[in-house]
């Protein structure tokens, strides 16, 4: 097999306090990478700039002028971590045979990249990072990340416990990949959808080097609902088996009215029946907000707008 070329793409948005750090990490990954053959001196550090607000895009300037294997690209606005990820991806496509795609924070840990190659030269077109423990994350996150990946099962989204976005895909991959055109992505449950094969490779996780996290409970809860809502109907059908179930309910509950009216037994009840009508009113609202999710969704399809719009590239490489 021949000496593959790398493109390791790195979403980027407002680091400036960890991107100094964390970019003389990855070119010092790359070049041991090089050294031993294991990639090609042809291989790239490829930032993806997310609209950022601060001074990230002149770092990402800077450190292209400073060294051939950092290359970047700008988004022409904040379009979201996974858009940012698919935007790297897709420029990277016809320039390599593998990329790594990994948070700029330095939390994922980089040394499990070799690994990786190892599993691509062994006949993987896929290999996941997937975390091996989280002793690092509260209980609480622990708890409600843990509890994603169990509901995404549930509901019949295929993804890889414990994986986020760290993962080798090879370009073979990435052209099939370029053939899922939705507008709402969810990376870690498209992935297993292009089938291949493919295999884990396990790490821990550190604490972030520095700056704050860009993934607050809001967001993580979001990129939750756009998993479960773009790659299942699942939740549709959970609607239909409820309102079948409360139909069924209230056929009892008529039937038991009718029988206690002609045994001269009824008696005016106030509070059960406001308790009733809150009870199927509120199943309904939950309802009408689910299907009109959905119908959102097709409704951001149908406009078939583009997922990410790059304004500016560093290199020569990375121009069309």
């Amino acid at each position: 097999m021949k000496t593959p070329v790398l493109y390791i793409v790195i979403p980027c948005y407002n680091e400036e306090k960890v991107l100094p750090i964390t970019s003389k990490e990855f070119l010092q990954k790359l070049k041991d990478l090089i050294n031993r053959g294991q990639i090609s001196d042809k291989s790239r550090i490829l930032f993806v700039n997310d609209g950022s607000k601060d001074s990230t895009w002149d770092i990402i300037r800077a450190l292209s002028n400073s060294d051939e294997h950092y290359i970047g690209i700008a988004q022409s606005r904040n379009r979201g971590h996974q858009n940012a990820v698919l935007a790297g991806l897709m420029e990277a496509k016809e320039l390599c045979d593998i990329t790594i795609s990994i948070d700029c924070d330095g939390q994922d840990d980089i040394n499990a990249m070799d690994q990786m190659i190892e599993e691509y030269q062994n006949g993987c077109e896929v290999v996941y990072g997937v975390r091996s423990k989280r002793d690092t994350d509260t209980f609480f996150k622990r708890a409600t990340a843990e509890g994603f990946y169990k509901l995404l099962n549930v509901l019949g989204v295929e993804v890889v416990f414990n994986h986020a976005d760290y993962r080798l895909v090879s370009s073979k991959v990435l052209k099939e990949f370029a053939n899922f055109t939705e507008v709402n992505i969810f990376l870690r449950g498209m992935f297993p959808l292009v089938g291949f094969k493919s295999t884990s490779v396990y790490y821990e996780r550190h604490e972030r080097v520095a700056g704050e996290s860009h993934y607050p409970l809001s967001k993580m809860l979001a990129l939750a609902f756009e998993g479960i809502t773009s790659l299942s109907i699942k939740p549709i059908r959970m609607i239909t088996f409820i309102g079948i179930f409360i139909s069924f309910l209230s056929f009892v509950g008529v039937a038991w009215t009718v029988l206690m009216h002609y045994l001269g037994q009824s008696v005016a009840g106030w509070a059960s029946t406001t308790s009733i009508i809150c009870f199927i009113g509120g199943v309904q609202l939950v309802s009408l907000g689910v299907l009109g999710e959905y119908i959102g969704k097709i409704y951001m399809e149908v406009k078939r707008r583009p997922r990410y719009i790059i304004s500016e590239r560093t290199g020569e490489e990375v121009k069309r």
